[in-house]
Order: C-alpha cells, then sequence, then structure tokens
C-alpha cells in the first residue's frame, strides 16, 4: 500500500499488554498518545487497548481513569493473569483497527519508533517487526537472548528472524490470520512468521525499563523459550533418537574392547569405574529424553483439554461522555467468556 492508499478512517490499534505496570503506565500513555496525535496528520486514527493481566498493584484503578478521560483508551480486563502471550492474543482479538501495533507498557520497545514501522506499512508490507540491534540490559540477559535466537534460527522448521520480539506493526489481514490459528500454547513472534504475508524486519535500539521490575522473571524467561522451541521444531525429538543411536555405537565399541581385552590380551580388564560412569551418562541421557518427550506430550495434553487461552472478564471503554464496562464475549477461537451482560 503506498501512501496515497491510506484512506482517512484508517485505525490504528495499539495492544499494549500490562501487568502491575503502575509506575510506569503514565509515561507509557503519555508517550503513546503523543505520537498517535502526531500520525492524525497522515489520515490515520488510533485507540489505545491496554490489556490488564491481571495486575495487583493499582495498574486497574489507573487504566480505567485514563477511560473515563479519554474515549481513545480501551481497556481489556482479563480475569487472572495469564501471562504475557495470552494478553496479546486478547489484546490482538478485541482491536478494531485496520492495523495493529503491538508494544510493551515498560517503554523498553520505544513508541517514538511506531512510525518509520508506519512508513513501510504503507509501503505494501503487512508485517513489520522491529528487530533489536542493541539492548539496554545486563550482558548475561543480552547472552542468553542472542543464544536463544540462534538455536530456535537454526532448528525451526520456518525461517525465524533473529533478535525479533512481539514490538511490530500488523496489518488487518495478520490479525484475523492470527485470531484464526487454534493453538493455546502461543509464541506469538513465531506464529507472526509462520503466517507469511509480506513481512520486513527494521532495526532499532531497545531502551533499559523506565521504571517498576520486569514480570518476566528467569523461570518466565526459561518457559517462553522452550514454547519457542518446541512448538516450531522438532528437532529436540530428533535429538534423542541420534543420542540413542550414539549410544548403542558407544557400547559396540566399549563391547568390542572387553571382548579383545578378555580373550586376546589376557589381562585383567581394568577401568571398571569409567564404565560405571558410562552407565550414569547413559541413564542421564535417557531421563533428559524422557524429559523432551514429556514437553510435547504437555503441550498435547493442554491443547487437547480445550481450555481457553484466556478469560476476559470485562472491557471498559469510553461511551457517550462517560466510560463503560462491558462482559462483551469476543468468542473467535473460544479463548474468551461465553457470557454476556453490561456492568456500571
Amino acid at each position: 500500500m503506498s501512501s496515497d492508499s491510506v484512506k482517512a478512517s484508517d485505525l490504528l490499534s495499539l495492544v499494549i499488554p500490562a501487568h502491575n505496570e503502575v509506575e510506569v503506565l503514565g509515561q507509557t500513555y503519555q508517550r503513546t498518545k503523543s505520537v498517535c496525535e502526531a500520525m492524525l496528520d497522515r489520515g490515520i486514527d488510533h485507540e489505545l487497548v491496554f490489556v490488564n493481566d491481571g495486575s495487583t498493584d493499582g495498574t486497574t484503578e489507573l487504566l480505567d481513569h485514563l477511560v473515563e478521560r479519554d474515549p481513545h483508551v480501551r481497556v481489556v480486563h482479563l480475569t487472572r493473569n495469564f501471562g504475557h502471550q495470552a494478553a496479546i492474543s486478547a489484546g490482538l482479538e478485541v482491536a478494531r483497527g485496520d492495523l495493529a501495533v503491538i508494544i510493551d507498557a515498560d517503554l523498553q520497545d520505544p513508541p517514538e519508533i511506531i512510525p518509520k514501522l508506519l512508513d513501510h506499512w504503507q509501503q505494501g508490507y503487512q508485517v513489520v517487526y522491529a528487530i533489536r540491534k542493541k539492548r539496554k540490559e545486563w550482558w548475561g540477559k543480552r547472552l542468553a537472548y542472542r543464544v536463544f535466537y540462534r538455536i530456535l534460527a537454526a532448528i525451526s522448521e520456518i525461517e525465524m528472524p533473529l533478535d525479533s520480539g512481539d514490538f511490530c506493526v500488523l496489518d488487518r489481514s495478520a490479525i484475523d490470520l492470527l485470531n484464526k490459528l487454534p493453538e493455546r500454547q502461543r509464541f506469538v513472534r513465531g506464529l507472526r512468521t509462520w503466517i507469511g504475508l509480506r513481512q520486513i524486519g527494521v532495526p532499532y535500539d531497545r531502551s533499559a525499563r523506565q521504571a517498576g521490575t520486569p514480570s518476566y522473571r528467569f523461570c518466565s524467561l526459561v518457559k517462553l523459550a522452550t514454547d519457542g522451541l518446541i512448538s516450531f521444531s522438532v528437532e529436540p525429538l530428533r535429538m534423542t533418537m541420534r543420542l540413542g543411536i550414539m549410544g548403542v555405537f558407544m557400547a559396540i565399541v566399549l563391547g568390542g574392547w572387553v571382548f579383545w581385552a578378555a580373550f586376546y590380551d589376557q589381562k585383567t580388564v581394568r577401568g571398571w569405574a569409567s564404565l560405571a560412569c558410562l552407565v550414569l551418562l547413559m541413564a542421564s541421557i535417557q531421563l533428559i529424553s524422557i524429559g523432551v518427550i514429556g514437553e510435547y506430550l504437555a503441550r498435547v495434553f493442554l491443547e487437547v483439554k480445550g481450555r481457553p487461552t484466556y478469560l476476559i472478564g470485562r472491557v471498559s471503554e469510553h461511551h457517550v461522555g462517560k466510560a463503560k464496562e462491558t462482559q462483551t464475549p469476543y468468542p473467535l477461537m473460544d479463548r474468551s467468556l461465553k457470557n454476556t451482560g453490561t456492568g456500571t
């Protein structure tokens, strides 16, 4: 799409997941609002879709206050904390825009980059993702991310872009395709690549967190990495088979050596401590293999149960001069509540 084809009615939905972000949420609103207002000259209106992912620190009250003062703000309140990827999915399902921007509330992804991403969207790209050229985080975390993305790219069945997070612009066609995907254990940046369409990456420098503490702890990051590796590759399963073949080969070689030493060398075979170490090694490989298979089975178990990825408790939005709360069903993919009603 060229810049001449941008309609005056184009609506941009900013999907902003937030979990206990009360310390930085005011800055997030001001900076994203400034960027959106600057784009009105380009014929692009906006809505800010905050997804409250079960916050307990005052984020809920602050978001409801924003709804009262700004008709462009909508807030999706999940019934509890379902996780970052589920919150993104909820925001995309509720978003009404012709295109959407996924951006975290912690301001590590600077909103001022959004116009640059939109430039590529106006050139006809349906997915424009941001590539983290630099990260202002401690070296251990940077190294872990670097290793993860390269392992994912190496074993994935599709070509995964390196160092790209969830920060991106999605055309309505991409939003609809993502919303139709039935899987419940979601790795959004991987699904974004899987759907195809015209995609391009834009490098940027990722900032440090402006305030508060990150919701992604070490265990959460490990889970996210595991979801990414297992959801888009069966290579770990094949690796367990290769380890088994290597174990058989090592057993044959060791057996041949024992046979030769006992019958031809006529010497007492020594080094049974090393044999015990070998047995321990093989037992460890077996346990690791069972663990890998268990990870795949766990995801099959979760998918078969068919529980929704998230539940929407209520959606707060500005309505005729006052804030309105609705318990509106968003039945797409059966990931949300099935009952309807209104509140005050």
